[in-house]
């Protein structure tokens, strides 16, 4: 009896110690306020889960995003900026197919994402934020190219990070320090991959160039005005407010894209919005029965969030109805009309379709996609080999990533052929090879110790828990561009250089020039001499 006592006590003791330890490594509970200024629903899908789960975590969690929500979650409250919508209805996805220079584009893009900060700190809800004079502990910021939002983090004196739903780019690499090489890394709006040729190394410093020349001279000077305005009495200037990053959180991966280098509080969780560890749902009672009575399998077909088929010019749906008339396989089309003229038998529409679980089916044989990242990655988890149509943005990239990997093919929307749309199609479901390497793939990415969800949300309690994780910071930061790339020390190098091969050839010239004067003098003297 008295060691069956002693053997509980140690018991007791040893779950009191785990109860202290798991005390210890937990952080305690935080305030937290998550901004996504993006109108395109797939960039707050990316988030929410992550955000959900630090509500889960007895983190308070305030969301200001475009589109509201209805939904009751302890912990856990949205304000939605939805004023957004009404403007951009005004513009059809007709306009991402109208052809412009780089630089126009960027004029463009910068004017939207001004519209979009203004959107959300002229939101009544976010003044009413203000006004409160509510305190958070932590801000978790969308990293589009609104650095005027990032205002927030000073304004509530709290820690700030960052999430990226695409990965990082050079404007993502600049707010950490890091280096991207342009040499293996494409920008994230072209068609290259990290494998280039030097025509399109070229181009790609090209293209870096322009970029880094237009932030500086049209984006920044007006991010800056619109911080002045919603920031009058700000604590730091806009310079300081985008060196206040302590993390990044990516959404990408190795395994669906390359290696690439990232400095430590750049964190890869690509797949964050994917819910690994539930079974697929069963399908809507109508969809279901479509998909598994399609005896030569189905292809779904969606244009994402961003990019509605409704708009899509009239010629190229007809070319898509009468292709997809054409095939033994059945189509699920995402539609955003209750109507789709010419609608064959074998093509089921719907304005929404759970997407996660149809690609989940095993008689779902084909994605045909616009390319989107979330899109890109869910095909890969899955196992689906895919048909990209990219329209703007990073989808382009992603369709070479999946052509490159062997698991996709890519045709331009555009320019739609109805044969070679079917030719592609038919290859994609016909061959084998496409599904093994798509296979291939989604085993590499499962391969991970833990899955991204866990890993964002344990970084994010490690910079809690630490105050900023000030020890990740690289000192990168502290340089401008011609230091962080040597520019100076390598100019100074070759000037050295330059400068002792001028004297090196000055001394030569006036060595040879000496040696001309001794041979011409001497010939002189040999003339005179045989003279006499």
């Amino acid at each position: 009896m008295e060691l069956l006592r002693r053997c509980r006590w140690l018991l007791w003791a040893l779950l009191y110690c785990q109860l202290l330890t798991d005390i210890g490594v937990r952080v305690q509970s935080a305030k937290i306020l998550a901004l996504f200024p993006f109108p395109g629903k797939s960039q707050y899908i990316f988030a929410e889960q992550y955000l959900k789960e630090l509500a889960r975590r007895d983190h308070n969690v305030t969301v200001i995003n475009t589109f509201g929500s209805d939904e009751v979650v302890p912990n856990f409250r949205v304000i939605g900026a939805t004023k957004i919508h009404e403007i951009m209805a005004s513009f059809g996805s007709g306009d991402f197919f109208q052809p412009a220079s780089q630089w126009t584009m960027l004029t463009m893009t910068t004017e939207f994402l001004n519209l979009l900060t203004a959107n959300v700190l002229d939101d009544v809800g976010v003044k009413q934020l203000f006004e409160a004079e509510e305190t958070f502990d932590l801000v978790i910021l969308e990293t589009v190219q609104t650095e005027a939002l990032f205002g927030l983090g000073q304004h509530f004196k709290a820690l700030t990070i960052g999430i990226s739903s695409f990965g990082t780019d050079q404007h993502i690499d600049e707010l950490m320090g890091n280096i991207s090489p342009l040499s293996y890394n494409p920008m994230l709006l072209s068609s290259r991959t990290e494998h280039m040729n030097y025509e399109q190394r070229l181009w790609n410093i090209w293209e870096a160039g322009v970029a880094w020349i237009h932030k500086r001279l049209i984006h920044l000077p007006s991010q800056q005005r619109l911080y002045k305005q919603y920031f009058p009495d700000a604590s730091q200037t806009l310079e300081q407010v985008l060196d206040n990053f302590s993390l990044m959180l990516l959404g990408q991966h190795f395994s669906l894209s390359y290696p690439r280098p990232y400095l430590p509080n750049m964190i890869e969780v690509g797949g964050l919005h994917l819910k690994q560890q539930r079974e697929a749902k069963p399908l809507p009672d109508e969809i279901a029965k479509f998909v598994e009575n399609a005896k030569h399998g189905v292809i779904y077909f969606s244009m994402g969030s961003n990019i509605k088929s409704s708009d899509l010019p009239v010629a190229t749906r007809k070319i898509l109805l009468k292709t997809f008339a054409n095939l033994k396989q059945c189509v699920l089309w995402k539609f955003e009309l209750e109507q789709l003229e010419d609608q064959p038998e074998n093509v089921l529409i719907s304005k929404w379709f759970p997407q996660p679980d149809i690609l989940a089916h095993p008689n779902v044989k084909l994605f045909i996609t616009h390319g989107g990242l979330l899109s890109t990655i869910e095909s890969i988890y899955f196992g689906k080999p895919v048909l990209g149509l990219p329209v703007f943005y990073d989808q382009h990239l992603n369709v070479e990533r999946a052509k490159q990997a062997g698991y996709g093919l890519g045709l331009d929307l555009t320019n739609l052929n109805g044969t070679e749309l079917e030719n592609k199609i038919l290859e994609l479901v016909a061959n084998p090879s496409y599904a093994q390497a798509v296979q291939l793939k989604s085993k590499l990415y499962k391969d991970q110790k833990d899955t991204p969800l866990e890993r964002a949300v344990w970084w994010t309690e490690y910079v809690i828990r630490h105050n900023g994780a000030k020890h990740l910071r690289s000192a990168s930061r502290d340089l401008n561009f011609v230091q962080l790339h040597g520019i100076d020390t390598w100019g100074l190098i070759c000037g050295v250089a330059s400068l002792i091969g001028l004297i090196i050839l000055f001394t030569l010239s006036l060595l040879l020039q000496i040696l001309r004067y001794i041979l011409h003098k001497f010939s002189k003297t040999e003339v005179k001499q045989k003279k006499q």
